[in-house]
């Protein structure tokens, strides 16, 4: 490895392509696993979005899966690899994606089942098996991150959260001091903007992108309460508040957009879902956003289009790809172009 300087590129940046998975552990899914296999569908045929998008590398877990997934997805092109995986969480078991000397690294980090909460096997070994399948130079990294647990600008500015990035389950031995520094080496982030909590009931301990990302360099967008009974009331004002008084790299004020947030959401049970606007995923040509069911979905993707001019904005249901404990974003990483 060299000494030059990682960089992440931002998600609105050209990509070559993106790895995700297909819903394939029927005693994880269970009676969801039709359902959520749909709604990966659609998101998958978006992002495709006739031949204008980037191309799909979807991991199947498992014979029946991989045919399912054939099935399902060969009519736009998607390539179906076979692969071991617990489960289809790819923004965080996958590697990150950087940009150094001039040509692709694949970032690999240590990862521990978001705090040893759901340790499925052959998660930890998604990162250097993607890496190799995408023919990109893996670089290991002896510490836990994960992708969703941060959000970058491309210009090295990063979003994250407290409650994740210094949680005692990932890196008990290490300071903020050192966290920073790993990321800096590592990814290229030279200021890290750090909130406070995440989303109520989200077992990944606060996921920034279910709270808050970039648009744009210097443009960031968050959720708004929705109603008075909004379970993430005070942790979304704290955002926007902490967003507001931020600068970035460059020393710039952010710019603070908000959007609607799905208000409460809840399962059958009558527990809180950490439903989310934010985790929308950016494709080359189409930015795909997760829908709830709630009285705030249009307006929702109404204030995202807007962000996004130049690229077709979508709203997808995902009322049964959250009952695994993610959404569209989650469930993706993206390769960029160099």
């Amino acid at each position: 490895m060299t000494n030059a300087l990682a960089l992440q590129p931002a998600e609105w940046a050209a990509h070559s392509a993106v790895w995700s998975a297909w819903p394939s552990a029927a005693d994880l899914w269970l009676e969801d696993l039709e359902p959520a296999r749909a709604e990966v569908a659609a998101l998958f045929k978006a992002i495709a979005d006739g031949g204008k998008g980037e191309q799909l590398r979807i991991l199947a877990c498992g014979p029946e899966a991989v045919a399912s997934a054939k099935a399902a997805l060969g009519s736009f092109g998607a390539e179906i690899i076979p692969a071991e995986f617990g489960d289809i969480w790819l923004r965080d078991t996958a590697p990150i994606f950087v940009a150094r000397d001039g040509a692709l690294q694949a970032a690999c980090f240590q990862f521990n089942g978001w705090g040893g909460k759901y340790v499925l096997e052959g998660d930890d070994k998604v990162a250097p098996f993607v890496a190799d399948k995408a023919g990109i130079a893996a670089a290991p990294y002896h510490w836990v991150l994960e992708g969703g647990s941060i959000d970058v600008d491309g210009q090295g500015t990063a979003l994250t959260t407290r409650q994740c990035l210094l949680n005692a389950n990932r890196n008990p031995t290490l300071s903020q001091q050192d966290i920073e520094k790993n990321l800096r080496e590592s990814l290229g982030i030279q200021k890290l903007i750090w909130l406070g909590d995440g989303l109520a009931n989200d077992h990944t301990d606060g996921h920034i992108d279910n709270i808050a990302r970039f648009v744009a360099p210097g443009v960031v967008v968050c959720m708004e309460p929705s109603g008075s009974d909004d379970p993430n009331r005070d942790a979304l004002k704290a955002i926007i508040a902490d967003l507001k008084a931020a600068t970035d790299v460059n020393g710039r004020k952010l710019e603070v957009m908000t959007v609607p947030s799905p208000g409460r959401i809840e399962d059958e049970e009558g527990e809180i879902i950490p439903a989310s606007s934010m985790n929308f995923y950016i494709g080359n040509s189409a930015v795909v956003v997760p829908l709830y069911s709630a009285a705030t979905d249009d307006k929702a993707v109404e204030a995202i289009a807007k962000l996004f001019p130049t690229r077709r904005t979508v709203g997808l249901p995902a009322n049964h790809v959250i009952t695994g404990g993610g959404s569209f974003h989650c469930i993706t990483q993206q390769v960029p172009k160099v």
